[in-house]
């Protein structure tokens, strides 16, 4: 255990899992020692594997919880679960946790929370309300139960709970500002749509004292930008593009766009075909970018490492991408088509043109009005991407950069492409979708249509989760209109790109 925690603070995460595994050897039955090496395997990229191991030591947990009804390690390890997106390994360690210390507010939270990323609405409001009736003077329990009550559609109580939660009188800026968001959200689908800016811009004047906030790079993202347009030329992008790769080697489709753009509904119609395997929102490409800067000791740019890439180089690059997803998800990969789904990955479409020139890719469009107004109301994780739509201005300054960059890229790459528009998949589902069912080269099939049920009761990793696991509806289409004099100020930002792709004033 000593030695593995050493390699862990060391970043050895191959020699922790190693010591950590002998531990587990010689002390199968060590919750510490399984949860150890269950979070190791997990930050290695041997999600599943290390799940078994954190899940088994979460049952070991609630078994010495029994004794002494001390619940707090038991939930703590349903968080790392949540962390990893097992939302129902999650729910069922809460579950326990609740009937063995009912009397565990966190417990409840935490349930609540994995009943609602895995749309199970009732379930998860009625845990909520149960956490807030063992702690009613907790702000940040009053706002949970409220964004539960308004994915349930209860507006009305939602309102007046967030309303009195802000006119209390001390609020850590954690709670003001997802209360500001979420009665932002509320006061919009009431339809009194004169007072959501206020809200939405409370908020964004709280979010720079956030901590997460505080920790993103914010020029990240814009100076990756910058550097792919100027240095990104066709040469570079076509330089392996008639290549004969490996069978072993297969490109995938890509699923990309700008976020709130309908990437997580088309994953979702896509991967309700069966010969389709859905990666969403996973850090492969990301994981691929690191590869390529340890090959060159992160000297230079991403294309200028690419310029000096030779073919064994990018045959690596593409084994190493099939070996973390194959960790990640396993043999399921070997018989069907795969698509990944990263929004964002976006930003690295130079990289992942000049590896997978062989690769198709879907690129989602919206009317750029809707995408920044739904980007700005939503309450997002903040990352260097996210940080950039805490504020009107900002929202709609990145934006523009994303988009710039993809109409620099889009004429010279040389893997094929198409646009899709999330319109068209709204008015006329099946005629659209059948063309992009026929470019990735499938055939329609009428499951694909019900969609939503497959999305319902399992975890999606877009905050649109609750949306695409209802029926498609028209309502998201146009919404800017309710905001209208709200766009003055960053229409310059947006002109461009509502001309090029064709959307009406």
């Amino acid at each position: 255990m000593r030695l593995g925690q050493a390699a862990i603070h060391q970043k050895n995460l191959p020699e922790a899992v190693r010591w950590f595994t002998q531990a587990a050897k010689e002390s199968p039955k060590d919750a510490q020692i399984l949860a150890c090496l269950g979070q190791a395997l997990c930050w290695q990229g041997y999600r599943e594997e290390g799940l078994i191991h954190l899940k088994q030591s979460g049952q070991l947990l609630a078994k010495k919880a029994r004794k002494n009804r001390d619940v707090k390690l038991v939930v703590d390890l349903a968080d790392q679960l949540q962390y990893w997106n097992d939302y129902h390994g999650a729910t069922e360690l809460c579950k326990l946790a609740v009937q063995i210390n009912p009397s565990y507010a966190r417990g409840f939270q935490l349930l609540a929370l994995s009943h609602s990323r895995l749309n199970q609405k009732k379930s998860a409001l009625a845990a909520g309300k149960q956490a807030l009736r063992l702690a009613p003077d907790n702000a940040m329990l009053n706002i949970l139960v409220a964004t539960l009550e308004i994915t349930s559609g209860d507006l009305d109580s939602a309102r007046q709970r967030l309303e009195k939660t802000l006119n209390t009188s001390i609020l850590k800026p954690e709670e003001k500002f997802r209360a500001h968001k979420e009665l932002a959200r509320v006061l919009d689908k009431l339809g009194i749509y004169d007072q959501v800016f206020k809200h939405l811009h409370a908020a964004g004047e709280v979010a720079p004292r956030l901590p997460e906030v505080q920790q993103q790079d914010a020029q990240l993202v814009p100076n990756m930008l910058k550097t792919n347009v100027a240095e990104f030329d066709s040469e570079l992008l076509g330089r392996w593009k008639n290549t004969v790769f490996p069978a072993d080697q297969p490109a995938p489709v890509f699923l990309l766009g700008f976020m709130r753009t309908g990437t997580t509904l088309t994953q979702e119609v896509l991967g309700a075909h069966p010969r389709v395997f859905v990666a969403d929102e996973t850090d492969l490409v990301v994981s691929v970018v690191r590869e390529l800067q340890r090959l060159f000791n992160d000297q230079g740019s991403i294309p200028q490492m690419l310029r000096q890439l030779d073919l064994d180089g990018v045959l690596h690059l593409r084994a190493f991408y099939w070996q973390r997803a194959k960790a990640l998800f396993g043999d399921v990969l070997d018989s069907r088509l795969f698509l990944d789904k990263t929004t964002m990955n976006s930003i690295d479409l130079g990289l992942i043109n000049c590896l997978f020139p062989d690769a198709k890719l879907v690129f989602l469009l919206r009317d750029p009005r809707d995408v920044c107004l739904s980007c700005f109301m939503q309450t997002m994780t903040p990352t260097p991407s996210t940080v950039h739509l805490l504020t009107w201005a900002s929202t709609a300054q990145f934006y523009a950069q994303v988009m710039q960059w993809w109409e620099t890229v889009k004429p010279k790459l040389s893997m094929q492409h198409i646009e899709f528009r999330y319109e068209d998949a709204v008015f006329d589902f099946e005629a659209a979708f059948r063309k992009v069912f026929d470019f990735i080269g499938l055939e329609w099939h009428p499951e694909v249509a019900d969609f939503h049920k497959h999305a319902a009761g399992k975890f999606i990793a877009s905050p649109s989760f609750s949306q695409v696991a209802q029926p498609l509806y028209s309502s998201s289409v146009g919404r800017w209109r309710y905001y209208q004099a709200e766009y003055s100020s960053i229409l310059p930002e947006l002109q461009t790109f509502i001309d090029e792709f064709g959307y009406e004033n």
